[in-house]
């Protein structure tokens, strides 16, 4: 497929996406806020993951910042401002943080995995955003922190993806000091796959979406929903469920063709996606 480059319309593109041969790549671009989530980001996000939701050329989605850092969560001062409200902005708190937590279930919802590539910071939101990611790479120099109680906000929403990322104790130690830590820590507690040197991230990033890319996409689609429905399960509901799934899986064109070629030791089909 041809590159393509699009961007959002005025007052300016905070979002862009680049597609080239099935992998889309979305970056935040407001590097002055450190891509905050502000009500506009977060629009412009989720018209985005909407966009390639119905996208079938699309196979694997990058999210990525532009500027130094990946994201420093919502935006303080657009929140502050909403204090002036007749209810002292609890309406706008309310809607602003269930906007949020739609477009992050949209990456969750969303047929192609997305991978979060990140440099820099990643806090409060921003750090839920990398554990709402279906994978994560990041360079060493990044860093993760759910810091909000260190001024009096405890990360209650960026706590539903930490926690379902990482053991139970790690997420508290992060939610309770509000410190820092290094991408290596990040990567032993289970929210980052892979850490490389800067240099390396973006190469890094699309290697494993077009490792993504190349799988047959109907597989990759049954399986994220899977993935993720299976998890809220007991473990008997979860055989029953996954076992379903599999059996409607052995039913696609794509795995019929798959496995005659591997048992044939011909090479892999052209995938079709059914």
């Amino acid at each position: 497929m041809a590159q393509q480059e699009t961007e959002e319309s005025s007052p300016g593109p905070l979002v862009t996406r680049h597609d080239d041969a099935g992998v889309t790549t979305l970056t935040m671009t407001d590097p002055r806020s450190i891509n905050a989530l502000s009500e506009a980001m977060l629009q412009a996000l989720q018209s985005r993951l909407d966009e390639i939701a119905g996208d079938s050329t699309v196979r694997a989605v990058i999210l990525r910042g532009a500027g130094d850092h990946f994201c420093a969560g919502h935006n303080l001062k657009e929140m502050t401002a909403a204090r002036s409200d007749e209810d002292g902005g609890f309406q706008y708190f309310q809607d602003l943080f269930a906007t949020c937590s739609r477009m992050m279930q949209r990456i969750v919802t969303l047929p192609q995995p997305v991978i979060a590539e990140v440099s820099g910071i990643a806090t409060a939101a921003g750090c839920q955003l990398v554990a709402t990611c279906d994978l994560a790479v990041a360079s060493q120099d990044a860093r993760f922190a759910t810091s909000g109680v260190n001024i009096g906000l405890f990360c209650s929403t960026p706590m539903v993806a930490l926690s379902r990322n990482v053991a139970r104790k790690h997420a508290m130690e992060m939610l309770l000091l509000g410190e820092f830590i290094a991408a290596e820590r990040a990567a032993d507690m289970g929210m980052v796959n892979r850490v490389v040197p800067l240099v390396e991230l973006a190469e890094t990033s699309r290697a494993m979406a077009r490792t993504i890319a190349d799988k047959s996409p109907a597989a990759v689609k049954i399986g994220k929903g899977a993935f993720y429905q299976q998890a809220q399960m007991s473990l008997s509901d979860a055989y029953a469920h996954a076992g379903r799934v599999m059996a409607g899986n052995m039913m696609a064109r794509d795995a019929e063709a798959g496995i005659g070629a591997f048992i044939n030791k011909s090479a892999m089909p052209e995938w079709t996606g059914e």
